[in-house]
């Protein structure tokens, strides 16, 4: 595997390195054939957004430590490309929240998913934190999804109230929906159905988000009212405004 040899003073240097280290996952068996498409669709829409967080992103993010915060059950779901990406940080942020995280993804191999939970675990130890890592056993099945990836963990996103679950997929957002759960979802595409389905949406950059996120759940927040539709129009407005 080569090197990273992308110039600090490139403008789009950290770009360049989140797509290396893709590339390390991937090499690494971490991640679907299908990873850097979907990355790649991400960075388009970042591209709009000026690859910065938001103002309603930021907001949106800090209600998301709120309800995490206040949850009964909070779980962190993550997916290959947000483990590769954002590890150490997801990490920090559940053991703040003293809550588990659960491997979960969409094209689920017993191979991925010991590569992932390998990998999460060097990391959790690296850091010297205690948080359970979930999805090597899983006991339950999401209702209303078919094959490999409706299985979950029942002391993970089965029990859970609140799901932290970055770049999800659609219809299972909607599953865990009809589950009576409150989702949060990091999508950087405002109109996709993860976006439009969840409970919260955070239209912004993973690992932007996960800095955020970790920022803020470090310190008691109070519960705020909202409206999703803002956070979605919010991104949208920010957009239009962008190229008028």
């Amino acid at each position: 595997m080569r090197e990273f040899e992308a110039d600090p003073s490139h403008p789009r240097y950290h770009s360049l390195w989140l797509r290396h280290k893709l590339e390390l996952a991937q090499h690494a068996g971490m991640l679907a054939n299908s990873a850097m498409i979907a990355h790649g669709r991400g960075e388009a829409f970042d591209y709009l957004l000026g690859e910065k967080t938001t103002d309603s992103a930021r907001h949106a993010t800090k209600i998301a430590a709120a309800k995490l915060q206040d949850a009964t059950k909070p779980i962190i779901c993550l997916n290959g490309n947000t483990t590769a990406l954002a590890a150490d940080t997801m990490l920090q942020i559940a053991d703040h929240l003293q809550c588990p995280i659960e491997i979960n993804i969409f094209y689920r191999t017993s191979e991925r998913m010991k590569a992932l939970i390998n990998y999460l675990s060097e990391r959790k130890e690296e850091l010297g934190l205690g948080v359970e890592i979930l999805g090597d056993s899983p006991d339950y099945s999401i209702p209303g999804l078919k094959g490999p990836r409706a299985s979950c963990c029942w002391n993970g996103i089965g029990e859970s109230d609140v799901v932290f679950v970055p770049l999800e997929d659609g219809d299972r957002c909607e599953a865990l929906r009809k589950m009576d759960k409150f989702v949060i979802v990091v999508d950087l595409n405002p109109l996709s159905r993860s976006a439009q389905k969840a409970s919260l949406t955070i239209v912004d950059e993973i690992t932007r988000v996960g800095n955020n996120l970790l920022e803020f759940v470090k310190s008691p927040i109070e519960l705020e009212d909202y409206q999703n539709e803002f956070f979605i129009e919010g991104a949208l407005s920010h957009i239009t405004r962008r190229f008028l």
